[in-house]
């Protein structure tokens, strides 16, 4: 049997004071023992000690080979009996090479679909060019964007640019200024769609890439992030309409990628992206806020615009917002039974005229539930009525003052 020792030192310390000659033999069999023990356990198979680093101490660790592994002497060592040989996990570094490999896959599919909107704006004799992005969904041609990347268009101002450099004019087919969405269309064929996915099943930390034309000019930039929070609400400065359910994410946003697709690692789009906030009214600048608008509603706008070229929006005469709670908290707003309230949306304002002033509704109630919907994240109010129609008439169950009250509504029809 040979022994490898010289990669692997074990200090063996004699008292100074051992100066007797009784005292050195006992320490150079002591050195010995060591020696011959370390040995032995090669033999065994209890360690490798020429595969063993050294650390600071000169002793190392590493997991040693398997139990079928030959020794340096040659010997075949037997496994135990019952062992089975385990399955080598991942390293880190295959982790995230893997993590980058599907991101680059995703990016490859995806940016043929992705376009510039070039927006020609004429406007008392003068000419301005607005740029942003848009995906195409479907063969026939249809592109969803922004509302406010095509606001001001004139007859034969639309035209789309494809990833590969070639143009093709586009035909507005509608807008809907509250969801900030439009549907444009080119003619056929298209070089390339993306599917729709699920928004509802987002979550936070979710890995997401954003794909536009950035500043309007660097084509399908691409930039990833996480989903930073979900059911965000943005007021829009310039209408004054309140852009709800919004997704946030850390994923970079600039001028130009508004109306480009925020897309999950399975190549579906879950949002169009479509604004980014820098800065408050405190001077602060923000880093990594940016927003989409979630699928689900671009599903249900852009399937109506495709449709009648409008859309017909129901129109309830409340301001609210979603009850969180932090807010029910602060507010005291519980259920029957006295128990703080997660769910549901706190009425703020009601419009007189309305068909909630009509129905009784009162600033300080909440809406829980439209008709057997849940008002709740993952239903916002919004997106409830947008299962019904101008002139329908749905069941409101509200809470007054931990109070269950039923009410009867005819939705009117959103004015522009």
């Amino acid at each position: 049997m040979v022994c490898a020792i010289s990669c692997f030192r074990v200090p063996v310390s004699i008292p100074a004071s051992a100066s007797h000659p009784i005292h050195k033999l006992v320490g150079h069999a002591f050195r010995w023992a060591v020696v011959a023990l370390l040995c032995a356990s090669v033999a065994l198979g209890g360690c490798d000690l020429t595969g063993i680093p050294g650390s600071d101490t000169g002793i190392g660790a590493q997991p040693g080979p398997s139990p079928t592994a030959t020794s340096q002497a040659g010997s075949q060592r037997t496994p135990t009996p019952g062992w089975t040989q385990p399955q080598a996990s991942p390293t880190a570094g295959q982790v995230v090479v893997e993590y980058e490999r599907r991101i680059v896959e995703v990016v490859d599919r995806a940016r043929p679909a992705v376009v510039t909107v070039v927006n020609r704006i004429e406007q008392r004799g003068f000419t301005a060019e607005a740029r942003g992005s848009g995906v195409i969904i479907d063969q026939a041609g249809y592109i969803v964007t922004n509302n406010h990347v095509v606001e001001g268009a004139g007859p034969g101002g639309l035209e789309v640019i494809y990833a590969n450099g070639d143009t093709a004019p586009a035909e507005l087919v509608g807008t809907d200024r509250f969801a900030d969405l439009a549907v444009l269309k080119v003619q056929p064929p298209v070089p390339a769609t993306l599917p729709l996915g699920d928004s509802n099943s987002l979550r936070v930390g979710q890995t997401v890439i954003a794909i536009g034309s950035a500043l309007g000019n660097f084509r399908n930039t691409v930039t990833v992030g996480v989903v930073s929070g979900l059911d965000r609400t943005l007021r829009d400065p310039e209408s004054g309409v309140n852009l709800e359910n919004m997704i946030q994410t850390d994923a970079a946003i600039n001028h130009g990628n508004s109306g480009g697709p925020l897309v999950n690692l399975s190549g579906e789009v879950i949002g169009i992206n479509t604004a980014v906030v820098r800065g408050g009214a405190t001077g602060d600048v923000a880093e990594g806020l940016g927003f989409a608008i979630p699928v689900d509603t671009v599903k249900k706008i852009s399937s109506q615009l495709i449709q009648t070229g409008r859309v017909a929006r129901p129109f309830l005469g409340i301001e609210g917002t979603a009850v969180t709670p932090m807010l029910a908290n602060y507010y005291g707003l519980v259920d029957e039974r006295g128990n703080l309230l997660d769910h549901g949306v706190l009425v703020q304002n009601v419009l007189p005229g309305t068909p909630a002033h009509t129905a009784g509704l009162r600033p300080g109630d909440v809406i829980i539930a439209v008709n057997d919907t849940t008002i709740d994240e993952e239903h916002p109010l919004i997106n409830v009525l947008l299962d019904y129609q101008p002139g329908d008439t749905v069941r409101l169950t509200v809470l007054r003052d931990g109070r269950r009250l039923q009410m009867q509504v005819t939705l009117a029809e959103r004015p522009e």
